[in-house]
């Protein structure tokens, strides 16, 4: 990943995919310390840890890590003075219920105001705790507790997120949202994912997270290209 342009790899020891089993403190930190350790000492990228877990933000903090990734939002118990002590960047991320039970049913009175509203609340819940906005970043929580309708309403109308003044991180990469539009399965969705990239770039994404490095990198790269582009002395 690195090789092919990644800039941030993200590690995570406990899977948050619909109907995921809870794994254990220990043995999440069995999984996620020994690949920190190693990546952030050979490896030119910064390490995001994807976790819940106060004692795997510590620990990792401690080897290395360079960003924590909590698609809790800091929301268990000692998560919050966690993520204070380590003064790392965190991402908050929008999601309701836990993942083991956050597709059944899931509804809202309004879609992007609630999602809003519930970032809005976690950034005061850091302000409180100690960890500055300057600290913070955003993910929308595509495909977390919402449907395919969620998602993409979510996603045209993303541009409503900056108005929290963070920069925004983009997860879509092989969803199912994209097996539901297209109809293909996950080993098929790589146009889709690049589609979506290439949106969530133009709508102001600053980091997109991905499978297909390579591919999204030359994506991002045109998009940068063209969005660079001026007037020179022979134009």
């Amino acid at each position: 990943m690195a090789e092919a342009g990644a800039t941030l790899i993200d590690v995570g020891g406990e899977s948050t995919r619909p109907g995921a089993r809870v794994v254990s403190e220990d043995e999440e930190l069995e999984r996620v310390a020994p690949v920190v350790e190693v990546i952030a000492a050979e490896l030119d990228v910064i390490v995001s840890v994807d976790t819940s877990s106060p004692a795997v933000m510590r620990e990792t903090a401690r080897l290395g890590a360079g960003l924590i990734n909590d698609v809790r939002s800091l929301r268990r118990e000692g998560a919050l003075a966690a993520a204070a002590e380590s003064r790392l960047p965190v991402c908050l991320m929008h999601m309701r219920g836990e993942p083991g039970t956050m597709q059944q049913d899931p509804h809202y009175g309004d879609l992007l105001c609630e999602v809003r509203g519930f970032l809005a609340e976690r950034m005061h819940a850091c302000a409180v705790a100690g960890i500055p906005a300057e600290r913070l970043l955003l993910d929308p929580g595509f495909g977390f507790a919402k449907t395919l309708q969620h998602n993409l309403l979510l996603f045209r109308h993303m541009e409503m997120l900056h108005e929290l003044g963070r920069p925004l991180l983009v997860g879509v990469s092989r969803k199912s949202m994209i097996g539901q539009v297209l109809g293909c399965e996950v080993s098929r969705r790589l146009n889709g994912s690049l589609a979506l990239a290439a949106l969530a770039v133009a709508k102001g994404a600053r980091i997109v997270r991905v499978h297909d490095v390579a591919e999204t990198v030359e994506v991002v790269r045109m998009i940068d290209a063209v969005e660079m582009a001026e007037w020179g002395e022979k134009s």
